[in-house]
């Protein structure tokens, strides 16, 4: 089930900062830091399981498996990105509801074509927009519990230009969806703009080397946004650490003190080893 408490942090007036995970190891080091929300990247996820491009090539199930794994194993609300549903009408229902069965707290549908792309890279199409409407509206109809939220996404912006993506944003809001995001703003004046039209709770997407300019947490709040999602932060740390680590490892032949390393201790307990120590010592075969 969803956690009702990222429904309630937005009605609150809380914003919301979301690091990107995409494996377990990340989720279990963001959920013990205290955000109130973490983001599932697809192009994270793809990446870090099957390592190849997030271009549509994942399907619901390879999602699905990960996702609900995380969510398993973690106390933080969780949005998930579902990219456009993996199909017709009929998968996105089955999308929505396998996303909330497995205890997610918002799902993102996107108005691409198939196959979809990053929505930072080229050569995005997006749909017509009375049929992703058809699909807002679905996935509003075929949620079990209120507290489930629906974003809905567009990638108007970079093919169809902003008045087009504000147009379909707000086509989307009336369609029922909880949480716009319009994908890919080019400037800080964008984002501006996207705010000032829209008068429901907006996620901003910071990709760090994207098409959007990064912007701070307390200005977006400012201009109005109810959530930001940081979704490549983690992997592209963890792709400069784990480089830097080989490298050094290359060159000198065993890891020198230039090399920061989370300590051994400390992972063993992230991933619980204390409860199979003591398990083993409760139950260990004794010799007779």
């Amino acid at each position: 089930m969803p956690d009702p408490t990222l429904k309630q942090s937005l009605s609150s007036g809380d914003f919301i900062l979301a690091p990107g995970i995409y494996d377990m190891i990340s989720a279990l080091i963001a959920d013990r830091m205290g955000f109130k929300a973490l983001y599932v990247t697809g192009y994270g996820t793809v990446a870090s399981t099957l390592g190849i491009p997030d271009a549509g090539i994942a399907t619901y199930r390879d999602m699905i498996e990960r996702v609900a794994q995380m969510t398993k194993l973690t106390q933080t609300p969780i949005i998930a990105d579902a990219d456009t549903g993996y199909g017709g009408l009929l998968n996105v229902r089955h999308t929505v509801r396998g996303y909330e069965d497995a205890g997610v707290s918002a799902i993102q549908l996107e108005d691409q074509e198939f196959p979809k792309k990053c929505g930072h890279t080229p050569n995005r199409r997006v749909v017509a927009m009375g049929d992703m409407v058809k699909k807002i509206e679905v996935a509003v109809d075929s949620r079990r519990s209120d507290d489930f939220l629906i974003i809905a996404r567009t990638d108007a912006r970079t093919s169809l230009g902003l008045d087009e993506a504000i147009r379909r944003a707000k086509a989307y809001a009336a369609a029922g969806a909880d949480i716009l995001f319009v994908e890919s703003p080019e400037s800080t004046d964008e984002v501006k703009a996207i705010s000032e039209a829209i008068d429901r709770p907006l996620l901003a997407n910071m990709v760090n080397g994207g098409r959007t300019p990064l912007m701070p947490a307390s200005e977006l709040q400012s201009l109005g946004y109810r959530i930001a999602i940081y979704p490549a932060l983690g992997f592209l740390a963890h792709g400069h650490a784990v480089r830097h680590a080989y490298q050094d490892l290359l060159e000198h032949g065993i890891t020198t003190d230039g090399v920061p390393l989370y300590p051994f201790k400390d992972f063993n307990s992230l991933l619980g080893f204390e409860d199979v120590w003591a398990f083993e010592k409760k139950f260990a075969e004794t010799e007779e």
